[in-house]
């Protein structure tokens, strides 16, 4: 039989009711279930207490870089093409300088594929970034998943699904390092910042600053190799060429080039300049226990007040 709130509130809804008797009714009902209402919110409360207490610390490092501004290429050839610019069109000859920002291209290159996987293997990170559960604080150890990989062995022993192997492919080592990796550039500064978080903190640190020496050395071979190229073949040019100003263009592209090759070699920092070098973090970046517990509660709390009201309404 519904009890005296019930047999009220019934009274009440067979007689078409304002906003207050509405309102009214409601805290009624809540008010006869506080009980359950506080219970559940406190279940809710323990068990993301558990879970706020399971997961493990994650360490964030974080670096800023300035784009390293060239003297050379884009600037000296935009200087001969207002100087030279109808007689190379003549001749074939583009010195627009392509007008490519090496800064945007790295910050691209940083998050491909070909280049992730490859940093990967040149730092031996496959069994870091799959098998890692936690970092040991007092050890100064990382964790690894005794189900995952054989440490004493050095043999991956874990049970996957197909398309997923038992030996990670560099493709999945690719993507669980590109969740780590966070690459931005503000717009107004043009400053870079890259950070990487992992549970071990020297680790985001090591990795970090590998990162960006490695993008630097790649971008500076890259354009090493095109100067060379681009010599070789300003030089075989020169010979069949008749036209003294012609010539004097041709000069002074190899002259850039050249000084584009000076540059690659003197530079070790050659497209990224550190400003803010990457510091092995000591507060951890999440999880936010405090902020789970603290939702976790009031989620219970706003689904038990629901369960409380649908089921008064279903009886």
């Amino acid at each position: 039989m519904p009890n005296t709130l019930d047999t009220q509130a019934m009274k009440k809804t067979s007689q078409p009711l304002s906003k207050y008797d509405e309102e009214e009714i409601l805290w009624r009902i809540i008010w006869a279930k506080k009980l359950t209402i506080i219970i559940v919110s406190f279940l809710f409360a323990v068990a993301s207490i558990f879970f706020a207490l399971s997961k493990p610390d994650i360490y964030r490092a974080t670096t800023l870089l300035s784009p390293v501004s060239s003297d050379g290429g884009a600037g000296g050839l935009s200087a001969l093409a207002g100087q030279f610019g109808g007689l190379a069109s003549m001749a074939g000859i583009n010195l627009s300088g392509g007008g490519a920002d090496n800064t945007a291209l790295a910050l691209q290159i940083i998050r491909s594929r070909s280049f992730l996987e490859k940093f990967i293997i040149k730092h031996d990170l496959r069994v870091p970034l799959i098998a890692a559960e936690k970092w040991n604080i007092s050890s100064n150890k990382l964790v690894l998943n005794t189900e995952v990989y054989d440490e004493s062995n050095n043999k991956w022993i874990r049970q996957v699904k197909p398309p997923k192997e038992q030996v990670p492919s560099d493709w999945e080592a690719y993507t669980a390092f590109l969740e780590l990796l966070t690459v931005s550039q503000d717009e107004k500064t043009s400053m870079v910042t890259i950070a990487i978080e992992f549970y071990s903190p020297e680790l985001a640190k090591q990795w970090l600053s590998w990162l960006v020496a490695d993008i630097n050395e790649f971008m500076k071979i890259q354009d090493q190799k095109e100067a060379e190229a681009s010599i070789e073949y300003l030089n075989e040019q020169l010979s069949n060429i008749k036209l003294a100003s012609m010539k004097t263009v041709f000069y002074q592209l190899i002259e850039e080039q050249t000084k584009n090759m000076m540059l690659a070699h003197v530079r070790d920092e050659y497209v990224l300049k550190t400003i803010d070098p990457a510091q092995v973090p000591e507060i951890k970046a999440k999880p936010k226990r405090a902020l789970i517990v603290i939702v976790g509660t009031l989620l219970g709390g706003f689904l038990s007040v629901l369960f409380v009201l649908v089921r008064y309404y279903i009886k």
